[in-house]
């Protein structure tokens, strides 16, 4: 069973079609990014993944629970990191966790458990007792992932998590992550950006709602620079 599939997905708004028999599964403990140009469809999948939008065509299955008639057990299965920021920045770090933890039917002593946990797993507790706004942006977006796992979930989804980051935050979180992968946590990270991308990971390629790659970023570049490959792929246009 896979931590997460997706099923003959399509998605209209209206005429429009954003996402056209979209599929593709993820393996357990593996970082697959999500990697397309804008517009490619990202976000509505990412939309659809979370529940804000509902699937109307097709399946989607975390660890073998069907998003649609089985949303809370799905959801519960997943951390989620949405590209725009939804920290309360007038709490502190360890409020808005304990705040979280308490929405997911944590409490007392697992609580403070899970909440240690997620603030050593991502080098914040230091950081415990600041504001969230006083938070940098790479700081920021740690403490979101480290909300994100509170409830230990089997699948972490993040949409373009490090829009809006210096290089040097940008590279950080991008290591956090692949190093949680590679300690087991399944992985879907949307991006454009190449560079966020190792020669290991998968990789599935979304272009015009379709997928039209999913393979390691290393067999996907063959010989050539990936950011090559991917503008082959996807008809010269680049991944900024």
């Amino acid at each position: 069973m896979n931590p997460l599939s997706v099923r003959n997905v399509t998605f209209r708004y209206g005429s429009k079609t954003a996402l056209d028999d979209v599929s593709f599964d993820l393996d357990a403990g593996r970082f697959c990014a999500l990697l397309g140009p804008n517009g490619a469809g990202k976000s509505t999948l990412f939309a659809l993944l979370t529940r804000l939008l509902v699937t109307r065509e097709g399946s989607i299955t975390v660890a073998g629970h069907d998003i649609a008639t089985r949303s809370r057990d799905a959801l519960a299965r997943m951390g989620v990191v949405f590209q725009q920021q939804t920290l309360d920045p007038e709490m502190t770090v360890l409020q808005n966790l304990r705040y979280f933890a308490a929405l997911q039917g944590l409490s007392g002593k697992q609580a403070r458990g899970k909440i240690d946990a997620a603030l050593d797993r991502l080098a914040m507790r230091e950081r415990a007792g600041e504001k969230a706004r006083n938070l940098n942006g790479g700081h920021r977006r740690r403490m979101e992932i480290a909300r994100a796992l509170i409830h230990d979930p089997g699948v972490l989804i993040l949409d373009e998590p490090t829009v809006g980051l210096d290089t040097g935050s940008r590279h950080a979180i991008t290591a956090h992550v692949h190093d949680l992968a590679d300690a087991g946590l399944t992985v879907l990270w949307a991006t454009h950006l190449v560079d966020e991308i190792r020669d290991s990971d998968d990789v599935v390629v979304l272009h015009q709602g379709r997928v039209i790659r999913h393979d390691t970023a290393q067999n996907i570049a063959g010989h050539r620079p990936l950011v090559d490959a991917f503008m082959d792929l996807t008809g010269g246009e680049p991944a900024q």
